[in-house]
């Protein structure tokens, strides 16, 4: 169990969570990491990771902490700042004439320079699996990627470039757990051996995606949206704050006991991370499941 970030800028502003003292990033993993078992890193959506992090995370965590890598976001059909990428990639684009635009999507990069972000992106990660402290590489595909033989011919392409590395799919479209479609969408994910992320989320909108339990890899995953329904679809939000603005209620989390509990019977672990990441919301919605799961499934 754990909470997708530690640095949030919110969460240390706020001075309710992490103690008098604890100003440093090596300050504030070491004591994050006394407190949960697992954290989901978030910037790697935003640029590349780096090997250097990755080693200075191996140096600072216990040897049983786990780090749940999200996906660099172009290669999750998101749109992608030209910015975001390295700047001797861009100057590459640029001498072939590509460089012009301020965003692009992956279909947009030549072949040559996917295969090298795909490079750097995982040696960055592979210290974390060379000290068994790498969880899953999370890739969360943007809300408008949806079912279709284009889209399966992608995620096996990442499934390949992510050969050695546990890997989960987050699908954020509803079509995805429609009668017509989860049936092949499972079987795919069960051959790559590719975990499904259950979500907890704002339902009655036409993207919900429903609270759906699978096991499909090694891991089971749920993330925690929390269930803020006036921010859901808020326009003109600047930070991921405000859109995932929530404290769960008891009543609230008590109806994944039963879920966490079939998916701990047929995964080797299940993983539970809360992405509500206004102030001090993440660690205090995990330890009031923690407290719930111990009550219930002990």
């Amino acid at each position: 169990m754990g909470t997708a970030s530690w640095t949030d800028r919110s969460l240390i502003e706020c001075r309710r969570y992490y103690p008098p003292g604890c100003n440093s990033a090596e300050a504030r993993l070491r004591f994050y990491a006394a407190q949960f078992p697992l954290v989901e890193v978030d910037s790697s959506y935003y640029a590349l990771p780096s090997r250097r992090n990755s080693l200075l995370w191996v140096e600072r965590t216990p040897a049983d902490f786990l780090f749940n890598i999200k996906a660099f976001r172009i290669f999750t059909g998101h749109h992608t700042p030209i910015t975001a990428l390295p700047s001797d990639l861009r100057a590459d684009l640029g001498a072939q004439g590509r460089g012009a635009r301020s965003s692009l999507y992956y279909r947009d990069l030549p072949a040559e320079i996917r295969q090298e972000l795909w490079q750097r992106f995982t040696a960055a990660i592979v210290p974390l699996k060379q000290a068994g402290k790498l969880g899953s590489v999370l890739l969360q595909l943007a809300p408008w990627v949806v079912p279709g033989p284009r889209v399966e011919r992608h995620i096996r392409e990442c499934r390949e470039y992510l050969k050695d590395f546990h890997v989960a799919v987050e699908f954020r479209n509803r079509r995805w757990q429609e009668p017509a479609n989860l049936p092949v969408t499972l079987r795919m994910l069960r051959e790559l051996n590719i975990s499904y992320v259950a979500v907890d989320e704002p339902q009655g909108f036409d993207s919900s995606v429903p609270p759906l339990a699978q096991v499909t890899g090694r891991y089971a995953i749920v993330r925690f949206h929390g269930r803020n329904r006036a921010t859901w679809h808020k326009r003109g939000i600047a930070a991921s704050a405000e859109r995932f603005d929530y404290y769960y209620r008891e009543s609230e989390l008590a109806e994944w006991l039963p879920r966490i509990a079939e998916m701990r019977r047929q995964a080797a672990e299940v993983h539970l991370v809360f992405n509500t990441n206004n102030e001090d919301q993440g660690p205090v919605n995990a330890l009031l499941l923690h407290q719930l799961l111990g009550e219930g499934l002990s």
